[in-house]
């Protein structure tokens, strides 16, 4: 049960939540006096607060305890569901290639890098070519930023290119979000499209002359967030909206870091709001078979004497993700490295930004490399 559903005032709710307690386990093992602490309130009140919590986790323990049974899945049942993952395209065959195919629908997967190296434009993408087109079919097909625009945009392939025909959700909490590029990025793939049908698909060129770049952007649904607290309680709200917007294919999230790296000082607080956060983001993308994809900050970390970029949020929040991508700068050029996952191996590939997105090295003499 969330602590939305307990009988407390509205405003013991909202303290609730702020404070990072968004279920009922979450508060299970908290004494009246620290969570008085924690939300400002006296002693009595929260502990009226935990007993209606307690009073609620045992209705869900009894509700519950025959469905947890019946939730058995056999490991064959398991292996036909990662065969029929769907997968988002990058527009980079060979990004695409360490990704198995794309970014995998059903995970979390975290895409972190220093400024500039495109998570954004790849973001864009993304939520655009889920109703577009599947770009490893097209042949003739050649910044942070850059990488979630791309996502956007790419989430938008039609289901006749082999994509997934959805839509996007973008939570934008640093307001970095250039609705001019994503337009670029729509109208280069409106003309892929084209270029494809009149190579493959004559019969149905004319169907796709209609469309125009404002149907996709118009597939996008953008949320401002400018404080933590506006952060949780749109993760919260998530489940309700992809609920009543089922062809939502994929939510991201630029970046995850930024609030919690500027208005927390409990560490413990941070962490376990950050759990919660991500927990609920597993569940969003199993339940309605969607992909969820956190882009991350760098920050300098101290180690054996010397210093080195990491993503931020420590090594706890390293485990929240199903998928850990990092971005980084090769010389002149940019690659992708797998860092954690539990189904692709650790590889790096080269890719490119264009105006067009993000896109394959224009040289064919870089390869990919296996660790």
């Amino acid at each position: 049960m969330e602590v939305s559903r307990l009988p407390i005032s509205a405003s013991q709710r909202g303290k609730l939540v702020s404070a990072g307690y968004s279920s009922l386990s979450s508060l299970s093992s908290i004494s009246p006096s620290h969570l008085a602490t924690e939300l400002k309130i006296s002693e009595n009140e929260a502990l009226e607060i935990l007993k209606a919590a307690s009073h609620g986790c045992r209705l869900d323990s009894f509700e519950g305890s025959h469905a947890i049974v019946n939730g058995a899945q056999t490991a064959w049942e398991m292996l036909q569901d990662e065969d029929m993952l769907t997968r988002i395209t990058t527009s980079c065959t060979d990004l695409d290639n360490i990704l198995g195919g794309g970014i995998s629908c059903k995970e979390v997967t975290e895409i972190g890098g220093v400024p500039g190296i495109g998570k954004t434009q790849l973001g864009y993408l993304f939520a655009i070519l889920d109703f577009c087109i599947n770009l490893e079919l097209l042949l003739l097909l050649r910044g942070n930023r850059n990488y979630r625009i791309q996502l956007a945009v790419n989430v938008q392939i039609p289901a006749d290119y082999g994509g997934l025909g959805g839509k996007a959700i973008y939570i934008d909490t640093e307001g970095s979000f250039m609705v001019e590029r994503a337009m670029q990025i729509a109208e280069a793939c409106i003309k892929d499209m084209l270029e494809y049908d009149g190579l493959l698909r004559k019969d149905s060129q004319t169907r796709h002359l209609k469309m125009q770049p404002k149907e996709l952007l118009g597939n996008i649904f953008y949320f401002r967030i400018c404080s933590y607290t506006e952060q949780i309680a749109m993760i919260n709200f998530l489940e309700k909206f992809v609920s009543e917007h089922r062809d939502v294919k994929v939510v991201i999230i630029d970046s995850i870091t930024l609030h919690f790296r500027q208005d927390f000082d409990d560490m413990a607080l941070r962490t376990r709001v950050l759990s919660g956060m991500a927990l609920k983001l597993m569940k969003l993308a199993k339940t309605f078979s969607l992909a969820v994809v956190l882009l991350n900050q760098v920050t300098t970390k101290y180690s054996e004497g010397s210093f080195h970029l990491s993503l931020a949020l420590g090594d706890s929040w390293s485990h929240a993700c199903t998928n850990r991508v990092i971005l980084y700068w090769n010389g002149n050029e940019r690659y992708a490295y797998i860092d954690k996952s539990p189904s692709l191996r650790s590889a790096s590939a080269p890719y490119s930004v264009t105006a067009k997105g993000i896109r394959s090295l224009a040289s064919n003499s870089k390869r990919i490399k296996m660790m």
